[in-house]
């Protein structure tokens, strides 16, 4: 493999090791904040106690978080330094204010989330938990105001084969950018809910006893019942956004291959690149034309318009299905739940270990939908501006193996010992009574009591 490939594959996984903390990360600072509130709004200790358990699961990943994030952006000057300097002048800024809110901003107040409970005043512990959740929140409105324009370029030009920005307001809302942020801003909360939720289900499987995982579950799956319809109409507002920007993406998500009119939807197939047609494909007739035009006569351009400018269809076509399948399990998963939830207070025994395997199925729909995003806008690292291959870096290839196998080894260790630890995390916490803060101190004062006596 020459080190083009080698490249893109490095930082396919990077991206795709560090998408599934912020993932998390961006609306469990949300569920935290909320946590906070009921616990300073209720005289209900639970709360707290859930508080507690998540904002402990909150540092851990944001953690990860970080370092992978750290290392990516390395691979913008080790692998890809034609991006940095024809691109850097509209990507720079963007990282460096993305980089003030995840670092200065979320990584201060987390301290004081972390370690303020009984150090400084109840209002400002709440409001550090609500800084925290907006800065992460910022932070992916940063990420993505970059990848949108990447996605869909505005506001720039171009002299001497290097892009300057014009309009930083159309760059940052750029035609794509208020569905790709109202897309992940879901999939976050998603995916953080069916966490909660399956983690509490894990907890309760194992005979928790106590109320805080029943009630985490609770809110966990109501968030989700509500939050995967959302999800699925702006995903189809995406789609027509897609197909009005991008419609080599769309034809490959749906592999069309010709242009037609009434295009069939595709449930399953096997696409063949080479001859340009389809294997083995399960259709709904006019289905594809009738989602994407709300016309089942409408017009869909195919790939064969885009000759050498779309992008390889299989990833493209498979991960795209793979997502929609995670989001109608999920709808039916939450669906299901807060209907047990609602009318009975509990989940039959079925239900509960659904949830348990779906802990983390928001990170297969993210990941599958990033690829999507990503590999949909190739062979362009910026849309019709800057081809991938033009920002490769010279480095021989044995060097990108190298890091490349050892990012790869670091990287399965890394995930391995997080799914680990939030494993531990809930077998500890089985059994264990937790105590409140005067329970504590007074159990305290009887030891040292006890100690004195002696």
């Amino acid at each position: 493999m020459d080190a083009f490939l080698l490249s893109r594959l490095q930082f396919a996984l990077n991206i795709s090791f560090h998408i599934l903390f912020p993932t998390i990360t961006i609306a469990l600072g949300w569920y935290l904040f909320y946590f906070k509130l009921r616990s300073n709004f209720s005289s209900n200790p639970v709360w707290m106690r859930i508080y507690r358990f998540w904002v402990r699961v909150f540092a851990l990943t944001f953690a990860l978080g970080v370092v992978s994030g750290v290392t990516m952006s390395f691979q913008f000057g080790t692998n890809w330094p034609g991006f940095m300097e024809k691109a850097g002048n509209v990507a720079g800024p963007l990282l460096g204010y993305e980089v003030l809110t995840a670092f200065f901003l979320e990584a201060t107040f987390l301290g004081i989330m972390l370690f303020g409970t009984k150090r400084v005043p109840n209002w400002l512990h709440t409001l550090a938990s609500f800084v925290v959740a907006a800065g992460t929140t910022l932070s992916a409105f940063w990420i993505l105001a970059l990848n949108s324009w990447m996605q869909t370029p505005q506001g720039h030009e171009v002299v001497d084969g290097v892009i300057y920005a014009k309009d930083w307001s159309a760059i940052i809302f750029n035609p794509s950018f208020p569905y790709r942020l109202t897309h992940m801003l879901l999939a976050s909360g998603l995916t953080a809910s069916f966490l909660i939720a399956g983690l509490s289900a894990y907890r309760l499987y194992r005979g928790d006893e106590k109320i805080a995982p029943k009630i985490a579950l609770k809110t966990a799956t109501y968030t989700a019942a509500v939050l995967i319809p959302l999800q699925i109409m702006a995903g189809d507002m995406h789609g027509l956004n897609t197909l009005e920007h991008q419609p080599q993406k769309i034809a490959a998500m749906e592999g069309i291959w010709h242009t037609e009119k009434g295009a069939p939807l595709l449930l399953f197939a096997i696409p063949d690149e080479n001859n340009k047609e389809n294997h083995f494909e399960i259709s709904i007739p006019r289905g594809a034309s009738l989602i994407l035009t709300h016309d089942p006569e409408g017009e869909l351009k195919g790939l064969n318009e885009f000759e050498g400018e779309h992008p390889p269809v299989a990833p493209v076509f498979f991960s795209f299905r793979i997502m929609v399948g995670m989001g109608m399990l999920m709808l039916f998963a939450a669906w299901c739940g807060a209907y047990y939830l609602f009318r009975q207070n509990a989940m039959p025994v079925w239900l509960n270990r659904l949830f348990i395997g779906m802990s983390f199925s928001g990170w297969i729909a993210t990941l599958s939908g990033w690829y999507v995003t990503e590999v949909g806008r190739q062979p362009y690292l910026v849309s019709g501006v800057l081809r991938t291959q033009d920002a490769v870096t010279g480095l021989p290839p044995a060097n990108v193996a190298l890091s490349f196998t050892l990012y790869a080894v670091m990287y399965v260790v890394l995930l391995i010992a997080y799914m680990s630890t939030l494993t531990l995390m809930c077998r500890k916490s089985v059994g264990i009574e937790e105590i409140t803060h005067e329970e504590r101190q007074k159990a305290k004062a009887n030891r040292l009591t006890t100690i004195g006596v002696h």
